[in-house]
């Protein structure tokens, strides 16, 4: 599965799709297959404001706990209950299965993020 080039990385793993000042943000690929099975996932509630670089939720697998981080300040507008319900999807098509959107506030933490070229070189996933 290739990485899509439609957004960008950071290195906490998650990718993150900005369309006008609603972010998409879920997990990589790379993310989801080191920590295996995904077999939890919760997020924060709509209306919930987010702080660039701060835990918006978590996933666990049958490894360890992971928090999940937006890179850009926002409000929490939709949370994907389907993965919510089946985090299993994750580990099936992670870049199809978003888990949050936000209304962002500051787009700033945009220019720190990885490019698709560049997160792969940094971090191969073997796709």
């Amino acid at each position: 599965m290739a990485t899509p080039t439609d957004c960008k990385y950071s290195t906490s793993h998650e990718w993150h799709r900005l369309s006008g000042d609603v972010l998409t943000l879920g997990l990589t690929r790379y993310a989801v297959d080191a920590l295996t099975d995904v077999t939890y996932a919760t997020v924060k509630p709509v209306g919930t404001v987010i702080a660039a670089g701060k835990s918006l939720g978590e996933v666990e697998s049958v490894k360890t706990t992971s928090d999940v981080y937006s890179a850009v300040a926002g409000t929490i507008v939709e949370v994907n209950q389907a993965v919510v319900s089946d985090p299993s999807k994750l580990n099936a098509d992670p870049y199809s299965n978003w888990l949050v959107k936000l209304k962002v506030t500051d787009t700033s933490g945009m220019e720190k993020l990885l490019s698709a070229a560049d997160y792969d070189k940094q971090f191969p996933s073997g796709h």
